[in-house]
């Protein structure tokens, strides 16, 4: 579709292979392809050196970067004002001792996001 390759990608889904598609397929010399989602601890990024050779790059983030001492102000005064709708989010709640259990449906895709209750 692009001939030469993308100007930039975003991958998502947490899969290997569309991590290795996202960098193989952005273009020779500017493509950028950026990681999100959250891959197995077994999977193996594997590719041609020579796609870094040609100067594409390749870029990763968790959470988006976020800085908690700058950003979680603005972020708390969006939600008091109500312009941020954070519980549709939450997918699911957990009490501490099952706390495994929220890494678990997070590794299997099935939440986006847990909260995990220390009260009984």
């Amino acid at each position: 579709m692009t001939n030469k390759g993308m100007d930039r990608s975003v991958e998502c889904t947490g899969s290997i292979q569309a991590m290795i598609s996202a960098f193989e397929y952005v273009h020779n010399d500017w493509g950028v392809a950026i990681l999100v989602g959250v891959l197995s601890k077994d999977d193996v990024f594997k590719t041609h050196p020579m796609n870094f050779l040609n100067e594409k790059t390749l870029k990763g983030t968790f959470y988006g970067n976020y800085k908690p001492r700058t950003d979680l102000p603005n972020i708390v005064e969006k939600y008091m004002k109500g312009e941020l709708e954070l519980e549709k989010f939450i997918t699911h709640t957990v009490l501490f001792p099952e706390i495994n259990k929220s890494f678990d449906l997070m590794l299997k895709g099935e939440s986006i996001r847990c909260i995990i209750r220390m009260d009984e």
